[in-house]
C-alpha cells in the first residue's frame, strides 16, 4: 500500500503538536494510508527538502522560520496567505503544483466564531511580530473599529501600521509601558512570546472581555489566569492551533470537515501528558 506523506517543518520543531492533531485527524476519518512526521528544517534548508517532494506527498505545514522563505519556492500563494506574506500550508496537487495559504487567519476568526465573537466595536493587539500580522488581518474581518497595537520600539509600531494600512486596518500604536489599557479593550489579542504579559495580570480590569492568548505552552499563562478568575472570555494557543489544523487537513485530504473535536481532545491530552 502506497503512503501518503503530509509533516511539519520549522526550527525548533520537537514540541509541534502538529503530528498529534492531524494524526488524530486521520485515524477519525479512515485515512489509513496517510502518515505525518516533523522535520526539523531551517531556512537554508528548505529549497532542498522542497525539491525532494515526490508524488507521495500531499501537503506541508510550515512553522518559524519558514512561513515568508517558502514563498518564491511555490507556483500559487492564495490571496489570504498574500495578505500578510506568510505561509503556513503547502498543498501539493496531483499535478505536480505547489500551492501556498496561510490558514492562521480564518483559524482566528473561527476560534472566536466558535466562542460567539463575531464582531467587536474595537480591539487591541500585544505585540507586533508574525502572528500580530495574523491578528490584524484576522481582525480586519471582524472589527468595526479601531485596533490599538502595543509595542515596544517605534520600529515595530511603524510596522503595525504599515501592516494596518495594507489590510484596511485602522491601527493606532501605543508604547508597551501603556499595556495596561489595552486589557480594557472588548477583544485582546496577545502574540507575545511567553513571560511577556505576565507583568499585565494583576491589570485585569473587574469586568472583562474576551483575551486570546496565542501560546498553548505555558498555559495558562499568568494573564489568561487572571483573566479567567476575572470572569473573562478566553481563548488560547490551542483553540487556534485546532482550528488552523482543521483547515490544513481539509486541504490536503479532500474531506470536510474535519473532526475538529476529536482533534482538539488529542490536543489536550499531548498538553496534559507533557506537563
Amino acid at each position: 500500500m502506497t503512503r501518503i506523506r503530509a509533516a511539519v517543518l520549522g526550527s525548533p520543531i520537537e514540541h509541534s503538536l502538529s503530528p498529534v492533531l492531524h494524526r488524530a485527524a486521520y485515524r477519525e476519518l479512515g485515512l489509513d494510508d496517510w502518515s505525518y512526521d516533523r522535520f526539523e528544517i531551517d531556512e537554508a534548508a528548505l529549497p532542498g527538502f522542497v525539491a525532494g517532494l515526490g508524488p507521495e506527498w500531499a501537503g506541508l505545514s510550515l512553522t518559524m522560520p519558514l512561513k515568508r522563505a517558502v514563498i518564491p519556492l511555490l507556483d500559487g500563494v492564495s490571496d489570504t496567505a498574500a495578505c500578510v506574506e506568510a505561509v503556513n500550508t503547502v498543498v501539493l496537487t496531483r499535478d505536480g503544483r505547489r500551492l501556498g495559504d496561510n490558514t492562521d487567519i480564518p483559524g482566528i476568526v473561527a476560534a472566536l466564531h466558535e466562542r460567539g465573537v463575531e464582531k467587536v466595536p474595537s480591539a487591541a493587539v500585544l505585540g507586533a511580530g508574525a502572528t500580530a500580522s495574523s491578528a490584524l488581518a484576522a481582525l480586519s474581518r471582524i472589527c468595526t473599529g479601531e485596533v490599538t497595537a502595543y509595542v515596544r520600539s517605534s520600529a515595530r509600531a511603524g510596522e503595525m501600521r504599515r501592516w494596518g494600512e495594507r489590510l484596511g486596518v485602522p491601527v493606532r500604536t501605543a508604547d508597551w509601558s501603556e499595556a495596561a489599557a489595552a486589557l480594557e479593550a472588548p477583544l485582546v489579542i496577545a502574540t507575545t512570546p511567553a513571560g511577556a504579559t505576565d507583568e499585565l495580570a494583576a491589570a485585569v480590569p473587574a469586568a472583562p472581555g474576551t483575551l486570546f492568548d496565542v501560546l498553548y505552552d505555558p498555559w495558562p499563562t499568568a494573564l489568561a489566569a487572571a483573566w479567567s478568575q476575572r470572569g473573562g472570555k478566553l481563548l488560547g494557543g490551542l483553540d487556534l492551533l485546532v482550528h488552523q489544523a482543521v483547515l490544513q487537513v481539509e486541504q490536503m485530504t479532500g474531506r470536510s470537515p474535519a473532526p475538529l473535536q476529536v482533534m482538539r481532545r488529542a490536543g489536550l491530552a499531548a498538553l496534559s501528558g507533557a506537563r
